[in-house]
């Protein structure tokens, strides 16, 4: 792609009301607008980056048995009263609205009872089970906070999954194969090290459930680590009794900063219950469906990785989600034909390349380029021709070389 067809633009500062490292790097390099506080649109090169995490994150599903679908976002309000989560006193961050014909309608800040709630079309028999879906959809919740860019929003892309099982036995068997999947992704994201599975709260969901948390120093959350024994405990059930099941002492632990990249949970039979979702078992009889729910923040995974990866300049991504492999400098008229002979060769072969043939100053290319952060920067200019070919620069590296080929 052409830089000077982007139709977006670098910015030197970012909104004098964001407060977010994130955010504001986001912003400025151009992958995000700022609609309202917690309420982000993505423009080009921020849509990129956000179809190769899903991309990532839709590999690892599918690996474990997923189906992919894609769910409403306008809910009716009798399903959630039949498990009470309609009532703003147990769930607080519904967005609702009144329908002209009468009644009214939620807008989706999760998915269990709908899809479960859909299930029961499609499940009959024991026959009909194990059923893993999933999908990638916006979520609205009303956040009390909202001042932390993508990391808290009151609207942000979210994979939910909700595995539907036999029994006990499978569903448990099954929520293992997710969390060693959630790895996988973290790996691949390259914040697979820092991240812990940890011991939470369900909230709205379930008493207890499991997090993945990511250190990190702007985290909102506190969690108390024990690396050596794999054990993390979120701040808010660390006490007594979760310290004597899991036999271990508080000065064991480490209080350390994070930030919540993914949750799952397991609902057991309730949700079913309360929904009506059973199966007729090889004897005759209707048995209730297991479920969990398994949910990845797609949006904030974005914000997160920005806050990690980046320096005083700009951005740094990791090579596998960046917006573009390579971003290519024309410095000069007098070499902008080689320039633009390379850009059309690299195009040829498949690279994804960004190619910055605006007529603006050397200095300005290269702050933006920083910014942007693309993984490698390759410049084409008089110096670097007179030197033998063209000059590479890795961004998260201070050291030029000189090639013949890219």
């Amino acid at each position: 792609m052409r830089q000077s067809q982007l139709f977006t633009k670098t910015r030197k500062e970012a909104p004098s009301d964001e407060s977010a490292l994130n955010a504001k790097l986001l912003i400025r390099a151009g992958y995000v607008h700022k609609e309202m506080a917690g309420v982000y649109a993505f423009l080009p090169l921020g849509l990129r980056v956000l179809n190769k995490v899903k991309q990532i994150v839709r590999e690892e599903m599918d690996n474990i048995g997923g189906q992919e679908l894609f769910m409403t976002t306008l809910q009716r309000k009798e399903l959630w009263e039949k498990t009470t989560r309609w009532d703003d006193k147990i769930v607080d961050v519904w967005f609702k609205s009144e329908l002209k014909s009468g009644g009214e309608v939620g807008f989706a800040w999760s998915h269990e009872e709908p899809i479960t709630d859909m299930m029961r079309s499609f499940i009959s028999s024991f026959r009909d089970l194990p059923i893993f879906v999933y999908q990638f959809q916006n979520k609205l919740r009303n956040e009390l906070r909202a001042k932390s860019g993508l990391m808290r929003g009151r609207e942000f892309g979210m994979k939910d999954m909700y595995s539907y099982c036999l029994n006990e036995e499978d569903h448990t068997k099954f929520y293992n194969q997710a969390i060693e999947s959630y790895k996988k992704v973290y790996d691949r994201l390259g914040i697979g090290e820092d991240t812990y599975i940890t011991f939470a709260s369900g909230g709205a969901f379930t008493e207890f459930s499991h997090e993945f948390q990511t250190v990190i120093e702007n985290g909102e959350d506190t969690i108390f680590i024990n690396k050596g024994k794999g054990i993390a405990i979120n701040a808010e059930i660390l006490n007594e009794e979760t310290l004597k099941n899991l036999n271990i002492s508080r000065e064991e632990l480490t209080e350390v900063k994070t930030s919540e990249v993914g949750n799952i949970f397991n609902f057991g039979v309730k949700k079913s219950e309360e929904l009506g979702l059973s199966y007729m078992g090889e004897d005759g009889k209707k048995v209730p469906v297991w479920l969990g729910s398994y949910g990845i923040g797609i949006t904030r995974l974005i914000g997160l990785i920005v806050e990690k990866f980046s320096d005083s300049k700009g951005i740094i991504w990791p090579e596998n989600i960046a917006p573009f492999e390579l971003h290519l400098l024309s410095l000069d008229l007098d070499t902008r034909p080689d320039a633009d002979t390379l850009y059309e060769k690299l195009v040829r072969e498949g690279r994804e390349v960004l190619y910055d043939d605006r007529d603006v100053g050397a200095g300005e290319k290269f702050a933006d380029s920083d910014l942007i952060g693309i993984p490698t920067r390759v410049v084409v200019s008089k110096k670097a021709k007179a030197a033998g070919g063209f000059e590479i620069k890795k961004r998260k590296k201070e050291k030029v070389s000189i090639t013949t080929d890219v």
